[in-house]
């Protein structure tokens, strides 16, 4: 499995196997009835290609369903992860058995068509961006059950990855903060949780961004900060931590949020307003 963007996503490989098993369960049950009007012996040639130009994703995925529904199916590539594909262009050609083909052509498809959405949204804002010195990252917003899937395919678009879970990071809110009765508790109850793992805090006003620098947390959330408070924020930060810019960043506030100066700009339209990118899987008798 020849995962190119995996560096920060440890369990990808495992949860892949796992995502795979349940679209070929989901979609297979009992039986592919329809595949059973093929004679079993019928060998087949399919092409698939992109209806759109798009940023391909989901090479690890189209193997895994193939392996696991049957080993013997050939997988030829004419494009990696990442990699630009323009219309009716040509992704990859499936050869083997035809009822194989044509049974897993919707898990694989589906994997790709969602994977290079994601990936494709990441690019478009990554590029207009690059003139900057931000990241831009993504959020927790993702599709259930694929976590990990839509990570990686934001990084294959250029972006970066936030937390992955609740796990690896901590992420400081206004519930937290209440709750621990201050911004300087809760970090320090996080330092005494977990010293190793980063500990962010999300502020609202000047006040709570001066609390956070005293608390000395590592990353410093902006939530909806207009334009010119977020510029006020890294002249008073004066590079003491990280800030991450947040709330409501769209194709119109992106390019002056970055260029506030602010570190990261986390994006939940990453992953959760991608749109599928349309496929199409030409087969012929083979």
């Amino acid at each position: 499995m020849n995962l190119l963007y995996s560096k920060n996503l440890p369990n990808l490989s495992e949860d892949i196997t796992k995502s795979v098993t349940i679209a070929l369960a989901e979609d297979i049950g009992s039986g592919d009835i329809t595949a059973q009007l093929i004679p079993a012996e019928q060998l087949a040639e399919a092409n698939i290609i992109t209806r759109e130009n798009c940023i391909f994703c989901g090479k690890a995925w189209v193997e895994d369903v193939f392996r696991q529904l049957d080993p013997k199916v050939e997988i030829i590539w004419h494009i990696e992860d990442g990699q630009q594909a323009v219309a009716n262009s040509l992704l990859f050609t499936l050869k083997g058995s035809a009822r194989s083909l044509l049974t897993g052509e919707r898990a694989a498809l589906n994997f790709v068509q969602t994977l290079s959405g994601t990936a494709t949204i990441s690019k478009h804002y990554a590029d207009q961006v690059a003139h900057t010195g931000v990241k831009l990252l993504d959020t927790r917003k993702t599709i259930p059950g694929l976590r990990t899937a839509q990570k990686y395919a934001v990084a294959c678009g250029g972006c970066h990855n936030h937390r992955i879970g609740l796990y690896d990071a901590f992420l400081i809110k206004e519930n937290h903060i209440a709750a621990c009765g201050g911004i300087a508790k809760a970090v320090a109850a996080a330092r005494a949780i977990a010293p190793s793992k980063p500990v962010e805090v999300e502020v609202e006003n000047f006040a709570e961004l001066d609390q956070a620098l005293e608390a000395k947390a590592d990353i410093i959330m902006l939530d909806n900060f207009s334009i010119g408070d977020m510029k006020k924020a890294v002249e008073i930060n004066a590079g003491r931590a990280k800030l991450e810019a947040s709330g409501n960043i769209n194709e119109q506030t992106l390019i002056p949020t970055a260029e506030t100066g602010v570190d990261f700009i986390s994006i939940g339209g990453l992953t959760k307003h991608c749109r599928a990118v349309d496929l199409s899987m030409r087969v012929s008798e083979h």
